[in-house]
Formats: C-alpha cells, structure tokens, sequence
C-alpha cells in the first residue's frame, strides 16, 4: 500500500508544474502585441499611447514593434517572432493584407487571438477588425472637402502612402467613385506614392506643381501626405491658390493650417483607435467578444457597436482653422 501511495503522490507531483505553468486568461496577466505598419508614423506612435493607456488599465503587459518605414516583409518577421514569445494577442494595422494574412493565421493555429485595426487582413486571418470609420465615408468625405475647397472646378491630385496598401486603396476607390458621380467638372490628374514620408510626400508635392501648373488641390491619403505637400506648397509660393487636405494629426498640421496653407484635416480620434484595438483584442482573449456580438464594454470608451466582423470606432471628423486648437493628439 505505501509503495502504491507514493507512486501516486511522485505522479501527482509530476503534473504539478504543467498545472502551474497552464496560461488562464481569467487569472494570468495578457500579454497584447500591437503591430503598426511603420512605428516612426506619428499616427501609430499615437495608437501606441491609447493601446498603453488600455494595457495599463487592463493589467496587461502591451509589446509594441514594426518597420521603421512600410515593409509588409518586416511585418510578417515581427509577427514570427511574437508567435515564438507565446504572446496572447495580436493587434494587427496591415499594410499588405494578403502578405500577412499567412503570418497571422499561423498565429491563430498556435492559440494567439489575433484583431487587426487601422488596416485589415484577409477575413479568416483574424476574428474582429477595429475600423476607424468605414471606408466609404472617409473616402467621401476627402473628395467633398476638395470639391468644397475648389468650388467643384480643376485638376487635383493624390498622394498616398504606398501603392500597396489595402485601406488606402480602398479609400482611393471611394474617392474615384465620389468624384465620378457627384463632380464632373472636376480631374483627377495624378496619383503619387510617398512610401510613408514626409519629405518624400513633399518631393512628389513638388514634382505634381512643376508638372500640372493649372492644380487646384493635393488630398493626402497618408498622414505624412498632408504636412509634405503643404511644405511644398508653401515653398512654392501657392499657398491658398492651392487647396491642401487630407488625412493627418492636428498636432502635425496645426501650423500649416493656421498659416492658410493647409484647408482640411480630416481623421478620426488616433488615441482612442489605438485604445479600442487593446481593448477588443483582451475582450476577445477573454471570451467577452465572440462572433455575432452586437456590442462589447471597451472600459472608458463605454459600448461599443459591433458590425458584423467590423468594431466602428466613429465617422471622419474635419479639423479646420476654427477648431484644430481644442485637440492635442
């Protein structure tokens, strides 16, 4: 009898440390992993800020890495090296969504919860995608703003980041389609890449002035767009004969559009985008978010609406002279 009581007790105790070691999501501290697609972009440093605010209140612990400039093959490396270090969940902003849907569902198969924000991947490389605004309506609402800017009249142009990225393609498409049915009198005469930067943006700026002398606006597509082309503008000596709006942060803005240079800023709270993308990634590590929520509590920013597959973070805000003072994001 003791032989068989000790055998059982040296078999209990080899279990133990496989016991103690098991990760419960209720009880252990989440570890969140929040990829941008450039962590040099000011939009995604401030993401970093809201996702840290909700780590902090969530008691989790945040990794925050990406490229220094846009390079969807980096992404995939970063998204390797986060399922090797066992993390719990993976926010993802993707600037190749077929490039890194391969990555992100082999992270899914290893147990990791993956969300994508700002920019999404294929469907089934993630359960919920934290949209800033729909697609349509920030598209729609650059090409309004120029139109309003230009009186509906004359050549404009774009400047996007890279001419890979998904969301600004799909934000492009809403502007071609906004211009085609509701601006005839209206040309779209170019559209250049900025690969994420500002001086780049402000080079290509350049080029588009020298070569289409009659451009009565630049809408950028990219934060970085909007200060490189008012820096050109302004250079240029164009100020106000050429509109400049776009999508951007106030704070990197601001003095351009006090000086006339820049019209329009328009984008979403930044912050609270990054804030959301913790959020629903700990919710859904915790099973509070599954599929077929219609809403989710996301702490400070109360109820959320869930759309399908899509959590909706807001409509597109437009930061003018009058107001861009009261924000400091």
């Amino acid at each position: 009898m003791k032989r068989k009581t000790l055998a059982a007790t040296v078999a209990l105790i080899a279990t133990l440390p496989f016991i103690s070691c098991s990760k419960s999501h209720s009880s252990s501290k989440l570890t969140i992993a929040l990829l941008p697609k450039s962590k040099g972009n000011q939009y995604f440093v401030t993401c970093e800020k809201g996702a840290r605010a909700a780590a902090a209140e969530l008691n989790a612990e945040l990794k925050f890495d990406g490229p220094i400039n846009s390079d969807p093959a980096k992404q995939n490396e970063i998204v390797e090296n986060w399922i090797t270090d066992g993390v719990d969940v993976i926010a993802a902003a993707c600037e190749n969504k077929d490039s890194i849907s391969t990555a992100l569902k082999k992270a899914q198969a290893a147990g990791i919860k993956v969300v994508t924000y700002d920019a999404d991947a294929n469907t089934d490389a993630r359960s919920f995608f934290v949209n800033q605004a729909t697609a349509q309506g920030i598209g729609e609402q650059l090409m309004d703003s120029a139109a309003s800017l230009t009186g509906g009249e004359g050549e404009f142009a774009i400047i996007t980041g890279t001419l890979t990225a998904s969301n600004l393609n799909e934000w492009i498409k809403y502007i071609k389609e906004r211009h085609a049915t509701k601006y005839p009198n209206m040309k779209l005469v170019d559209i250049k890449p900025c690969d994420d930067q500002k001086d780049k943006a402000q080079q290509e700026a350049t080029n588009l002035l020298s070569a289409y002398p009659n451009l009565k606006a630049i809408i950028g597509v990219c934060s970085p767009a909007v200060p490189g082309a008012a820096e050109a503008v302004k250079q240029a000596g164009k100020a106000g004969a050429v509109k400049v709006l776009g999508l951007g942060l106030p704070s990197e803005n601001k003095a351009y559009v006090k000086e006339g240079v820049t019209q329009a800023v328009i984008l979403w709270n930044v912050e609270q985008l990054g804030y959301l993308s913790v959020m629903a990634g700990a919710a859904v590590a915790k099973g509070e978010l599954v599929a077929g929520a219609k809403e989710f509590n996301a702490g400070k920013l109360g109820k959320i609406d869930v759309v399908g597959d899509n959590i909706v973070l807001g409509k597109p805000f437009v930061f003018t002279k009058d107001n861009i003072d009261q924000f400091d994001f």
